[in-house]
């Protein structure tokens, strides 16, 4: 037999979710059984599938130790420990990630990845500590491409995992990014509409004009800040989030990022020094309209990168095309 005493990280979530986290082993189809058959228990009682845990609650398991695993997995320890952190508090951190790095393990298992190094800084602080959590581990809310570097936020507990990642999907937290597009746009300012599609798994996407097959509606609005020898200085804001969009939307408009070899050609970011895409993610703010919850005190707040790596390449190819 094994008991879970439900920790704050732990509440708010129903049993099965959270089984599925504390104990990996135990299928589904087992996991449903068991709580039918009353091997698992809640308070010492009967529970449902879908029963809310709250902080304090007692849950046991009367079924097989072969279930259990009891390696708490510490291979975030093998990460770097460079972090540069623009923002931090109780609940959340703020952190530049450079180009080049994932944010998560992908297929080759790569173990430095941003949030391995998160998890690390946390461990080091004593912030977090696996072998205390039965289901929560600090997390990222939002995402960007190994080569796109930029603002990614970490959530230290559950209850604010819970609250940003909402705050996102009602379009509460604004993004900004910074890129450089090949040509004149023919628009100081504007709103581009078209409509997106993911090519299976072939990491690229299909843009066109009218809406095809499965396709979903992409909205980006974007401002020149500057312009020189063809090249493009502009602020960029999702209104939707799709995959490469900025990417994709502006080679569809046939402007497409400087240094992007998936969207475009490379002749022009090798002229200016730029092997890989032009796009940071620089600015991130917080309009939460009454619905910040305990993240309330973030409202009216904007942070911005202190460092973009390519605005200072175009300066100097600015200065150049004089």
């Amino acid at each position: 037999m094994r008991a879970f005493n439900i920790t704050e990280n732990d509440a708010g979530q129903r049993i099965d979710k959270f089984l599925s986290k504390a104990v990996k082993k135990l299928p589904k189809s087992l996991m449903y059984k068991y709580i039918r058959t009353k091997r698992i228990k809640l308070n010492r009682g009967r529970c449902q599938i879908n029963t809310m845990l709250e902080e304090g609650d007692l849950l046991e398991l009367y079924i097989s130790d072969e279930f259990f695993d009891d390696d708490i997995d510490k291979n975030f320890l093998r990460a770097s420990r460079t972090l540069d952190i623009i923002y931090e508090d109780g609940n959340i951190l703020l952190v530049n990630k450079p180009c080049g790095i994932v944010v998560h393990e992908d297929s080759k298992n790569t173990v430095d990845t941003l949030i391995n190094r998160i998890l690390r800084y946390l461990y080091d602080k004593g912030e977090y500590d696996p072998v205390k959590e039965n289901s929560f581990t600090p997390a990222l809310c939002n995402r960007i491409d190994r080569n796109t570097g930029g603002i990614v936020i970490a959530a230290k507990n559950a209850i604010t995992l819970r609250t940003m990642n909402q705050l996102i999907k009602n379009r509460l937290v604004d993004r900004r990014y910074l890129c450089l597009v090949q040509g004149q746009l023919p628009k100081e300012s504007d709103e581009i509409t078209a409509y997106h599609q993911v090519l299976g798994d072939e990491n690229i996407v299909k843009i066109t004009d009218n809406k095809v097959n499965n396709s979903k509606i992409m909205i980006t609005r974007y401002n020149v800040l500057d312009y020189a020898g063809g090249v493009s200085l502009i602020e960029a804001e999702l209104i939707t989030g799709r995959k490469h969009q900025i990417r994709a939307h502006f080679a569809h408009i046939g402007s497409p990022l400087v240094g992007d070899r998936k969207y475009g050609d490379n002749a022009l970011g090798d002229a200016m020094g730029i092997n890989n895409q032009a796009l940071y993610s620089y600015k991130l703010g917080f309009s939460l309209n009454g619905q910040g919850g305990d993240l309330s005190y973030l409202d009216g707040e904007v942070f911005e990168s202190r460092w973009i790596w390519f605005t200072d390449k175009f300066e100097k190819y600015k200065n150049k095309a004089r």
